[in-house]
This record gives structure tokens, sequence and C-alpha cells, in this order.
């Protein structure tokens, strides 16, 4: 039975009994575990006062072979991320985060580039007007890393003699853009085809390349563009998850 030592974000917390509980973590080099922390509700608990949603620290774990259950035996809490205790706004993003990392994720499965998104967009979300920078690059930062990166270098034929694409077509079979503008209504109502305004792709393609997205003239392409991988990610995980309609309303 390996012993694991490990950076970690609580998850998700269960009661198990009045003194115990269970957790789901995401670890840094061991991907997510769920375990078990008999006596961490107990005063002189090394998890005392418990282990919380939202927080970090370093656990140290029993793995045990046969079983989906660690044990969990010590709990070094080091950080709380205080935005989504402090903000409606940002307590919905933080808990649609950690719910993205429950669906799109297996166990076991380890993705330190994600671990370390998580705990940079957390944070990122005290700053004043960054939340939905962070929860957009977040979104992007779990469909790279999980192998669902969009494509978006597909150019759309100009319409007649405009200059450029007025709207771009997103197919979520397809990954990403499709090169035709001129998709019949009927087809676009078909699941998992949208409709993607010009400004909107371009502000993804700055998210890729790396750049910053400061500035009140981009809130509202933010927001769409949220909106736009928020529910690519429900289509591949092909289940509602009820934080999103939280943060995003109908989409």
């Amino acid at each position: 039975m390996p012993t694991v030592v490990d950076q970690a974000i609580v998850i998700r917390t269960w009661d198990f009994s009045e003194t115990s509980q269970t957790a789901s973590l995401l670890l840094r080099e061991h991907g997510l575990i769920r375990g078990l922390a008999k006596g961490s509700r107990r005063a002189k608990s090394p998890f005392a006062p418990g282990l919380e949603v939202l927080t970090r620290g370093e656990i140290v774990a029993i793995v045990k072979t046969g079983t989906d259950l660690a044990n969990l035996t010590d709990w070094d809490l080091q950080e709380v991320f205080w935005a989504p205790r402090r903000d409606l706004g940002a307590h919905r993003a933080g808990l649609y985060m950690i719910d993205l990392v429950h669906h799109a994720l297996t166990d076991h499965d380890p993705h330190p580039g994600l671990f370390d998104a998580l705990v940079r967009e957390l944070r990122e979300m005290e700053q004043p007007g960054r939340l939905g920078q962070a929860l957009l690059r977040f979104q992007w930062t779990l469909l790279v890393e999980t192998g669902y990166r969009p494509r978006l270098e597909a150019d759309p034929p100009s319409r007649g003699q405009r200059a450029g694409p007025s709207a771009y077509t997103f197919s979520a079979e397809a990954g990403g853009l499709i090169a035709d503008d001129r998709v019949p209504e009927a087809v676009l109502k078909q699941p998992g085809r949208w409709r993607v305004r010009a400004d909107t792709v371009a502000l993804l393609r700055r998210l890729e390349r790396g750049e910053e997205l400061h500035g009140d003239s981009v809130v509202t392409t933010i927001d769409r563009a949220n909106r736009l991988l928020a529910t690519y990610l429900r289509f591949i995980i092909a289940r509602d998850i009820p934080s999103q309609s939280a943060v995003f309303g109908s989409l």
C-alpha cells in the first residue's frame, strides 16, 4: 500500500460520520483520488477543523489496492481561496471549476498543468474585474489538458463583397470551427453546432496565443467566449452540470 504525499485541492466532501469525512481531491502529481479522513472533524485531528472545498494543502494518503477509497492520514492546510467565500459570482464560478474537474477527469490520471491552472485562476479571481478572464482561461486549459482543444484555424469564406466573415460555425463533433459559414439554419439547430461571432473567435485566438485579455471593451466578448466553451464542455461531458446553470443561466 504506497503512501502518497502531494499538493492537493479539495474538490468535494461528504460527511461519513459525526467525526469523519470522505473527500475527492485533485492531486498535482497523482490526479483525482477519493479518500476517507477518519476523525477529521475532531478538535485534535490532523485535519481540524475538517476538509473544506476550494482549499489547497499537502495531503498524505495511503492508496489501497482493490479499493477506490484511499486512507487520508494527514492534511497541511496551506491556502484558502477567499474570493469564492466573499463574492457570490466567484463562489459560483469556483464551484463550476471544481465540478468540471470532477466530471472531466478520471481517477489517478495526473494533470499538473490543470492543477496549476486551477490554483492560478482561483487566485486571479481575487483581482477586481478578473472573474470572467479567470474562468475563460480555466475552461480553455481544461479542454487542452483533456485533449479537446478547440480548433480555431478555419476561416469560412466571406459573404458577397464583405471584407471578412461576420460569423463562424463551431462544430462540437469536429472539435472547432468548420470552414463554411453558409451552413443552413436547419443544420445549425442540430445539437453541437453554433454560430460564433468573429470578435469571439478573435479573442479565443488571442487566448490560444497566451495574450492578456484586459480592457473593458472585451468584457462582453469574454462572456460570449465563456458561454461557447461551457456549451462545448457540456457536449463533451454529455451531462448537465448544476453549477453551470448557476454561472451562465440558460446556454
